[in-house]
């Protein structure tokens, strides 16, 4: 762990997933690696009609066989967000509610399920298993006055003070996303990213949305002083775009974009992901060592983002 620290990037072994062609997903043998992944051209539109022969993969430099490739958009969402209400954020949800529910009411469908969290020195479970947006905003809106009854997720905590930003990623994922079945996965954290009260650390939250195919998205509000970021608001910035990038997410500023186009941004890679399989032709396959990860797609300018590697676990 300490050499992973070190090096500040964490990859896992991708859970059991795949799919055949276009056909429904299926679950297939436990050596298969799954990859998700967006394509952007040079002048950053989504690519959205390549196939398999479009792209080619490979692991420490070696080419891999696709064996599984899908387009995500047919597949239901999983959909978290993740609120920061501790006090330097505690008026995020009045100012942008009209904004969190247009996004919702164009991005969920029924068969969508979504949950809410809000967080400082608590976590709790503002709504879960739902498709109603209606449900979710009435749920923001009774949070300030009556934190106290909702229910909190993850073990009980001793937290007088401070922030469990990474405890909030990291028992979302666990507790609601990991159960999530045949969907696509993504939490939506907005926060400064300051951090001061949580059990487990960055590697461990970034470490459940790679084991689980979740991605983050993390909208930053980081509100500057005499025009000029802290120290501590630099290590903000930097856990939110180091959450986002290791796990194949976007990080976004929240002060600098409006937040309308930062979520239609989101919304339409939501439905624009493809999805890889393959089994590595690596003969040492679960021996614990970092395997880098290159996926090109043919389409002249074309960029891909995805996660850049594993551990073969």
């Amino acid at each position: 762990m300490g050499s992973r620290l070190g090096a500040f990037a964490v990859w896992l072994f991708w859970a059991v997933f795949s799919y055949a062609g276009q056909q429904a997903p299926y679950r297939a043998e436990v050596n298969l690696v799954n990859i998700t992944a967006v394509v952007h051209s040079s002048e950053g539109k989504l690519i959205t009609n390549q196939n398999k022969d479009d792209f080619e993969l490979s692991e420490d430099g070696v080419p891999q066989t696709i064996r599984f490739f899908a387009r995500e958009s047919e597949l239901p969402l999983s959909l978290g967000l993740i609120v920061d209400v501790s006090g330097s954020q505690e008026k995020f949800l009045k100012r942008h509610d009209h904004d969190i529910e247009t996004f919702l009411k164009t991005v969920v469908r029924p068969s969508d399920e979504l949950f809410a969290v809000c967080f400082g020195n608590h976590l709790r479970l503002v709504s879960a298993g739902t498709s109603s947006v209606p449900g979710i905003m009435q749920g923001f809106q009774r949070f300030p006055k009556e934190m106290a009854r909702f229910p909190e997720i993850g073990p009980h905590e001793d937290r007088d003070l401070g922030t469990a930003l990474y405890d909030a990623i990291y028992f979302s994922i666990v507790e609601k996303i990991k159960a999530a079945g045949e969907r696509r996965r993504a939490l939506i954290v907005f926060s400064d990213g300051e951090e001061n009260s949580s059990e487990h650390d960055l590697l461990d939250a970034i470490a459940a949305a790679q084991d689980t195919d979740t991605l983050l998205y993390c909208i930053r509000y980081t509100h500057k002083e005499h025009g000029q970021l802290s120290a501590r608001n630099k290590y903000g910035v930097r856990v939110m775009d180091h959450l986002a990038t290791l796990t194949g997410g976007a990080h976004y500023d929240g002060l600098a974009t409006h937040l309308e186009t930062v979520f239609g941004q989101i919304g339409d890679e939501l439905r624009a992901m493809y999805e890889f399989g393959y089994v590595s032709n690596n003969s040492t396959i679960h021996d614990g060592s970092f395997r880098k990860l290159t996926i090109r797609c043919k389409a002249p300018g074309a960029i891909v983002r995805s996660k850049s590697g594993y551990y073969a676990r």
